[in-house]
């Protein structure tokens, strides 16, 4: 789960430093060199130079920071792009940070690995794999203290090829028998509901959502003329640009988002604005839970502060940091915490989350909190002045 963005910031090495690399050699090539010619126990240099990456990201104190094998970045890199197969399941840690697609893995640390969304169409959604499930068991290996990055490279594999997943949820062990393939390359699924409403889930930001998502509010049948459930239940978050094309696709002007980072002389503070005018009319309310999280409460926090839609479900995770991956020479990447957005009301979620406006216990099945938004979509539709005679509600009244 991320914000993303590109960073033109260039680490500097201290006098020191500079001087050590014009001598042909740095303390860190030194101290690999001497304990790969002394350790008793023979190590490769890849795994010293990792731990060294690893070492410096945990010295920062950014749980968010992490660092990706070329292959390992590669893949992310696609599912971002919407390009990438497997059983379609993206993997958190315990406390609900750190999504990661089954391509796309990273992070460290011992905290359970838990489902934090499963791609609509994909293999782990015919299965039964829910929001939540705690993995247990992959290959019929123990996966106890593994993190996203192991397990998601254990559900990884050849197109074709099957992969037993056994999950913890609600203490009781479940077994999947799940076969890799293709996921849809889209994170947009859309269903026209009873009384003309329409129902547009995201399931990650990625690359294409947003222009999705503007169509998707004119479809094949027109404009909802019974409102719209944006439903971001279980959606890691993405591509900061998606969440502002997906906010701007319901709004008419205006800000989206402000973002914080540090700059040369301080802190800065850029504000993202809608990018060309949406539906500003139509009745909206958007699905939210724990599993709402980053770009996502983007979306969700700019639209409730521009009293453009009715929030329902229950409280959303709470991270308002922005992650950057950076390449680096050998195509490895490593990601840091850059900075911070806002709300356009001001207010930072990190830690804190979004209260909905209409609550719904994260107990209760997934069906009654899209029921309770269906009669929240009804009572805003009953507010709506009545059309005056002659008047023409959109170009495909008929």
């Amino acid at each position: 789960m991320r914000l993303c963005r590109r960073n033109d910031h260039r680490w500097r090495a201290s006098p020191e430093r500079r001087a050590r690399g014009s001598a042909g050699t740095s303390l860190l090539d030194e101290a690999a060199t001497r304990i790969g010619r002394a350790a008793a126990q023979p190590v490769d240099r890849g795994k010293l130079d990792r731990a060294a990456i690893d070492g410096m990201l945990r010295t920062l104190g950014d749980k968010w920071a992490r660092y990706y094998s070329a292959s390992e970045f590669d893949d992310f890199q696609g599912r971002m792009n919407g390009r990438y197969s497997g059983v379609g399941l993206w993997l958190g840690t315990g406390d609900g940070g750190g999504a990661r697609s089954t391509s796309a893995p990273g992070g460290s640390g011992d905290r359970r690995v838990r489902v934090a969304s499963v791609q609509p169409g994909s293999a782990a959604e015919r299965a039964g794999v829910r929001v939540g499930d705690v993995i247990t068991k992959v290959g019929g290996a123990d996966v106890t203290g593994w993190d996203a990055g192991r397990v998601a490279a254990a559900l990884r594999g050849r197109q074709g090829t099957g992969v037993d997943l056994s999950v913890d949820r609600d203490g009781e062990e479940r077994r999947f028998h799940l076969v890799r393939s293709p996921v849809a390359g889209s994170d947009v699924t859309v269903a026209d509901l009873a009384d003309r409403a329409r129902m547009i889930r995201i399931g990650a930001f990625t690359r294409g959502v947003g222009r999705a998502v503007r169509g998707a509010l004119t479809g094949a049948s027109g404009r909802p003329r019974g409102g719209v459930l944006l439903d971001l239940r279980g959606n890691p978050g993405g591509l900061l640009d998606e969440a502002v094309e997906t906010a701007s696709a319901f709004l008419p002007g205006g800000p989206v988002v402000t973002y914080e980072r540090r700059g040369e002389r301080g802190m800065i503070t850029e504000r993202r604005d809608v990018t060309r005018p949406g539906d500003a009319q139509t009745p909206l309310v958007v699905l939210v839970d724990a599993g709402t999280a980053s770009a996502a409460e983007v979306v969700a926090g700019s639209l409730r502060d521009r009293d453009r839609a009715v929030i329902v479900g229950s409280r959303t995770y709470g991270k308002g940091s922005v992650q950057e991956p950076i390449r680096l020479a050998d195509g490895s990447a490593i990601e840091l915490t850059v900075g911070r957005y806002r709300t356009p009301s001001g207010r930072n979620l990190d830690g804190v989350g979004i209260d909905p406006d209409v609550a719904v216990s994260a107990d209760r099945p997934p069906k009654e909190a899209e029921r309770r938004a269906q009669e929240v979509l009804r009572g805003l539709l009953a507010t709506l002045p009545e059309p005056r005679s002659g008047d023409v509600l959109d170009k495909d009244r008929g």
